[in-house]
């Protein structure tokens, strides 16, 4: 046969990868393997058998972590961080460094080991996995040597258990591990279940690399050992999973003041416009959706190809399809291997049968393997375009115009990646940061790399992992002291002032009567003062449609909103002798009314500054790390510091382009109602901010339960953190609460409160030819 016939017919001969040494390193340790704790392996426990799914062969048996064994990892772990956090940058830079030169040195190794536990083809595990892995302790190298310039003052969270997933164990160790221990934290890591072992593997490169002891602790196990990991007395969880589990973990980490960081399932959209590079397209799309056989959560696993190409487009694919090999994963000529476990082969078909929709299969061998599967002739309700499967099944619609090619692709709970495919650049750059999605290749897709952030959105879940917005995960934020308890004024002769004045709710920029018909006194250390609207779940739900109604906010330009902040200080400072007052009548404080001006100052000046960043990503283009509102924020101000806290509260959602219902200080409401005068004389359109009045505990559940409301921060007197960060487990909304816990109202660092009001949206731009 000629080298012209070959390329012809893509027939290639069998090209089979040695699993000689891994076979060797398995026998070395007697195929039985303990868990790795303060630098030690330990002794094989009471295990479980890890099997090659291409095969059926067991390949080792590893050890079902107990509750003893995680508490003594994070025993063992906490004894090493003090040390670990007092290293000098340099000294951890340099372990880092030798941690990445390790994976290099190993690397055929680690890939055939990673071929064999997982079925993903060795070409993936060579050039992706691994190579994406030293990559990361490479780059994070780097930011251990710049921690004081990029994270002055900054401390790490302490002990973080990390729980990774089975399909990238290599790569998700990496993703956790590097930044962790780059900003001083310790780590305890739980593999998954089905493919522990080069995670086990990776502890020789940890002891051949100097890692001191106990800073890096595996623990092998299922998911009682997950849980264990999440019950222990860690500072921070990081976990890569199914958003089912991260619901659970959500609800269980709730009240315990510890980071969280949720990296969770996704539907991602392929969006191909009919001035699409076709062919390109449809390679683009064998690598989004049959790239470790659709085992990935980022998979482009929902095709919206436009009306006018789409039967050209589907004719391509499915051409492209029957040439795609399914085999041996140690044969470098094979494109897809063998799914994971039998028992998710078996879900991934389950799935398949509740379709209504045309199925068209590739070839594959008979076992855990199943060929690229296309499926058409599906409407957006169909389970195959709204579950996530994690299998090698792409599943396809059409659409007209690119308006409604951004609503079916937001047309999900899930909001982790997306492709957009055009060869107008006007329309890809319009189209892409119109989907709510973590990461948007344009012309592209499943580019990654240690310096561009990776997360999701909605249901996807919530924190970055990878460049300077993923060391923020591992950082500890500045811890204020204890509340202590708010003087609570009595008013038995019930006085009544001249004029009797009771302030309604501000919703939709309108003054509004409580649903319920109930009111409260206010009353301050000389009596009462006014009274004040009792909000329930019906004023809640009408401010949260008000907010949404003022969606066009959030498009709006930074100095536009800048200018409404500006005007918003402007009318405040007319007035300020009348708020100082009416704060004081209510709590006996001081007035805060020209702190409040500062506030309202800084912010508009950050409105059209909070801006995002070009990323160092090897690749000919650019990545975008692009700074996006959250959309609908619900709050509860502060009583410790009544106006300073609103404003704050008000100056932060508004200069970053997001919409706000606000619950007002429960000590001081009438200083929050007197502002819709000042909100209403400064062009603030109408339903961008709605004020609430009520008790903070009964609105709570239900504002943080509340699925069109995308992020809740509480600053409340109220014991209400726990309840909010338990009842956002529904939806996964974002959180920020104090845990009882006062904060500096004036201090002018405005890094966290950005933070909270934004999400990273990172756009992949390749150019050139």
């Amino acid at each position: 046969m000629t080298v012209a016939e070959i390329f012809e017919s893509m027939e290639w001969g069998p090209a089979p990868e040695s699993r000689a040494e891994a076979d060797a390193w398995l026998d070395r340790h007697g195929r039985s393997f303990g868990h790795y704790i303060g630098g030690t392996r330990g002794k094989p426990g009471k295990t479980f058998d890890t099997v090659n799914p291409a095969t059926g062969e067991v390949l080792a048996q590893v050890t079902q972590g107990t509750d003893a064994d995680v508490t003594a990892a994070v025993k063992a772990a906490r004894k090493a961080q003090k040390g670990w956090a007092a290293t000098s940058d340099h000294d951890r830079a340099k372990v880092l460094y030798a941690i990445a030169r390790g994976l290099q040195k190993h690397a055929r190794l680690l890939a055939v080991l990673e071929v064999l536990d997982t079925g993903k083809p060795i070409r993936e595990a060579r050039d992706i996995d691994v190579a994406l892995a030293a990559r990361h302790f490479y780059h994070h190298a780097g930011h251990a040597e710049l921690r004081a310039e990029l994270m002055p003052d900054a401390e790490p969270w302490g002990v973080c258990g990390q729980i990774v997933p089975w399909n990238f164990p290599l790569l998700m160790l990496a993703w956790k591990i590097a930044p962790a221990l780059a900003m001083g934290n310790t780590v305890v890591l739980k593999p998954a279940e089905w493919t522990p072992l080069t995670a086990l593997a990776f502890a020789d490169i940890c002891d051949g690399a100097g890692v001191p002891p106990g800073v890096i602790n595996i623990v092998t196990g299922d998911g009682e050992t997950g849980a264990a990991l999440t019950a222990a007395q860690i500072d921070k969880l990081a976990f890569t999973g199914s958003t089912e589990v991260g619901r659970i973990l959500r609800r269980a980490t709730a009240g315990r003041e510890m980071g969280l960081t949720l990296e969770l399932g996704g539907k991602s959209p392929y969006v191909v416009f009919e001035d699409a590079d076709i062919d390109g397209a449809v390679e683009g799309l064998v690598d989004a959706i049959w790239f470790n056989g659709g085992q990935v959560c980022c998979a482009g696993s929902r095709l919206l190809v436009q009306e006018g190409i789409a039967e050209d487009f589907l004719t391509r694919l499915k051409t492209r399809m029957a040439r795609i090999r399914v085999g041996d994963p140690l044969d470098k000529s094979v494109d897809m291997g063998a799914l994971v476990h039998a028992d998710h082969k078996a879900h991934v078909e389950a799935i398949l049968t509740r379709t209504t929709g045309t199925i068209t299969r590739g070839e594959a061998p008979e076992g855990c393997y199943l060929p690229p599967i296309l499926v058409t002739d599906l409407h957006s309700a169909d389970p195959l375009m709204q579950q996530e499967v994690f299998g090698p099944v792409l599943a396809a619609m059409t659409f007209r115009t690119p308006a409604e090619a951004v609503q079916l692709a937001n047309d999900t709970p899930y909001g982790l990646a997306a492709s957009v495919w055009s060869q107008d650049i006007d329309m890809a750059l319009d189209t892409a940061p119109r989907i709510r999605a973590g990461v948007i290749w344009v012309n592209g897709a499943n580019m990654l790399d240690a310096a561009a952030p990776f997360g999701g959105m909605r249901e996807s879940g919530f924190g970055r992992e990878g460049g300077v917005a993923g060391l923020a995960a591992y950082v500890r934020p500045v811890q204020g002291a204890n509340l202590t308890a708010l003087k609570v004024y009595d008013d038995p002769k019930g006085v009544t002032p001249a004029m009797d004045r009771t302030a309604k709710m501000f919703i939709g920029g309108k003054q509004a009567r409580p649903d319920g018909g109930y009111t409260r006194a206010v009353i301050g250390p000389k009596g009462r003062v006014g009274e004040v609207g009792i909000a329930n779940r019906k004023d809640l739900r009408n401010a949260v449609e008000a907010a949404h109604a003022a969606k066009s906010w959030s498009g709006s330009t930074g100095h536009l909103r800048a200018q409404i902040l500006y005007y918003l200080a402007e009318n405040l400072s007319a007035r300020e002798a009348e708020f100082d007052a009416r704060l004081t009548a209510q709590t006996g404080s001081k007035g805060e009314t020209s702190e409040a001006i500062r506030h309202l100052f800084r912010w508009a000046a950050w409105a059209d500054k909070n801006d995002g960043r070009t990323l160092g990503v090897p690749m000919g283009g650019l990545a975008l790390a692009l700074n996006t509102p959250m959309g609908v924020v619900g709050a509860f101000a502060p009583e410790e510091a009544p106006l300073t806290g609103l404003v704050q509260i008000i100056g932060a959602a508004l200069a970053t382009g997001n919409r706000l219902v606000v619950a007002a200080p429960e000590t001081a409401p009438l200083t929050a109602t007197d502002l819709y005068q000042v909100l209403e004389t400064s062009d603030v359109p109408a339903g961008v901010v709605n004020i609430l009045t009520g008790d903070h505990a009964e609105l709570a559940a239900q504002m943080a339960g509340h699925r069109d409301i995308d992020a809740v921060w509480s600053f409340s007197s109220a014991d209400i953190s726990a309840v909010i960060e338990r009842e956002a487990a529904g939806d996964l909304k974002r959180t920020w609460v104090n845990n009882g816990r006062t904060r500096d109202w004036s201090s002018g660092d405005t890094a966290p409160w950005r933070a909270a009001s934004t999400d990273v949206q990172t756009i992949w731009i390749p150019f050139g030819v």
